[in-house]
C-alpha cells in the first residue's frame, strides 16, 4: 500500500523559512514524478512544485526563486526548502506521487504552514 507522510509545518513570521519533509513508501520511489500541492482557505488546490524521476523540477510562478523541491531516493523522500515567506503561502501543503508502475495518484494528509505576524 502507497503512503505518503508530510511534515515540517508549522507557524512562521514573513519572511521566514520552513522546509516540509514527504516520505513514501510502498511505491517504485526513485522512478515516479511527484508534486507539492496546496490549498489555502476558501480556494482551490493548485499546485506549486513538480520533481521527475530525473530531478527536473518546475514551479508556479508565485513560489519561483523562494521554494526550492528536491528529493532523496535513498530516504524516498521529497522535500520542499521554503523561504521568503509571505503572509499568502500560509495553506495545507499535500505532497503526491503518480506510481509509475500503476499510473495511479497518491496523496499525503496534508501539512499546515501559517505565515502570521
Amino acid at each position: 500500500q502507497v503512503q505518503l507522510v508530510e511534515s515540517g509545518g508549522g507557524l512562521v513570521q514573513p519572511g521566514g523559512s520552513l522546509r516540509l519533509s514527504c516520505v513514501v513508501s510502498g511505491s517504485s520511489f526513485e522512478l515516479n514524478f511527484m508534486g507539492w500541492y496546496r490549498q489555502a482557505p476558501g480556494k482551490q488546490r493548485e499546485l506549486v512544485a513538480t520533481i521527475t524521476a530525473m530531478s527536473d523540477t518546475r514551479y508556479v510562478d508565485s513560489v519561483a526563486g523562494r521554494f526550492t523541491v528536491s528529493r532523496d531516493n535513498a530516504k524516498e523522500t521529497m522535500y520542499l526548502q521554503m523561504s521568503s515567506l509571505k503572509l499568502e503561502d500560509t495553506a495545507i501543503y499535500y505532497c503526491t506521487t503518480k506510481d509509475v508502475m500503476t499510473s495511479q495518484d497518491y496523496w499525503g494528509q496534508g501539512t499546515q504552514v501559517t505565515v502570521s505576524s
